[in-house]
């Protein structure tokens, strides 16, 4: 059985930790050939497990060392149906890409997990479309639809949550939020802002939230902000009093404070200042989101970034 799917730990409201951005590091840092951006064909091999395995190891040992939980994500970003049928796998290869994928995070977890620092298997579903850009358009229903396959496939296996990350409008996310209601999954819906904290589909966060909690009864477990440097999304968090701002959970921001475009444009990894977001993270907690706990990186984060984010905001 899963360990914690009937009680995530991180609700507690102790600090947990979770990893850079996979898909960039093994990109630019260790020079791999990723199609579709896709990270899930590693797990069907050894040597790409033991690539997998070799990126999550300095930041699960850094959260032992730290004395902190750690927010697992599986390979599963691009592990949808679309995405698969680019790459060439049928719905069944992705169901064994799912197990896989949760095999190779139980066996990191039995590595590393210890009294008091609980490691949260966590599926990783990322967008029908692009992660910067609203490309796709699905009513809930239809977003439901599509990502339950996933879901479902998660479900089955000892994932304790699913993610659903990069989301860049409202619609998509309540589909996923839907599909894991259904199958009795705690959920985290992470939404990609623009350097004005809108979502690309122009939504605020406000609206985005309000409408997912609205379809789903308030479903979700949490939120995060991902894709974005803290600069861009900080103001938005004016309002002291506005309660969506309390389902924030998590933040997982980029290293460059450029915009999507030039990110996409981009033929260099922008790693901005390590140092310079750990204490941007610090100011956003000890400011209007003190109730967020978990912490991690997007694009162009690694390492270094999330020791830059432990210095500043763990004892």
């Amino acid at each position: 059985m899963a360990l914690y799917r009937q009680r995530l730990p991180q609700l507690d409201g102790q600090p947990f930790l979770a990893d850079g951005r996979l898909e960039t590091t093994l990109v630019f840092h260790d020079n791999l050939d990723l199609p579709c951006f896709a990270a899930f064909p590693l797990v069907l091999d050894e040597e790409g497990r033991e690539r997998l395995s070799s990126y999550f190891v300095p930041y699960l040992e850094l959260a032992r060392a730290r004395g902190v939980g750690f927010v697992l994500d599986t390979a599963t970003w691009r592990a949808s149906p679309d995405w698969g049928a680019r790459l060439g796998y049928t719905m069944a290869d992705l169901a064994r890409v799912q197990r896989a994928s949760v095999t190779l995070a139980e066996e990191l977890r039995r590595r590393f997990e210890a009294a008091g620092t609980p490691i949260v298997i966590n599926g990783a579903i990322g967008p029908r479309g692009d992660g910067y850009i609203a490309d796709t358009s699905m009513s809930p229903a239809e977003a439901e639809s599509y990502h339950g396959h996933q879901v479902d496939a998660l479900a089955a296996t000892e994932t304790d949550m699913v993610s659903a990350i990069t989301m860049t409008y409202a619609r998509e996310a309540a589909g996923i939020a839907r599909a894991a209601r259904a199958s009795a999954m705690p959920v985290a819906i992470s939404f990609t802002v623009e350097t004005d904290g809108r979502l690309p589909s122009g939504e605020s966060l406000a609206e985005a939230i309000a409408m997912v909690d609205d379809e789903t009864g308030g479903y979700p477990a949490y939120y995060m902000i991902n894709c974005a440097h803290p600069t861009h999304f900080a103001g938005v968090f004016d309002d002291d009093g506005a309660p969506w701002r309390r389902r924030i959970g998590g933040i997982r921001a980029n290293a460059s404070r450029t915009s999507h475009a030039e990110l996409d444009a981009a033929t260099e990894l922008d790693p901005g200042d390590p140092i310079d977001l750990g204490r941007r993270y610090r100011a956003l907690r000890e400011g209007l989101m003190r109730h967020v706990c978990v912490l991690g990186g997007c694009c162009g984060t690694d390492i270094r970034h999330l020791r830059a984010i432990c210095e500043e905001c763990l004892d």
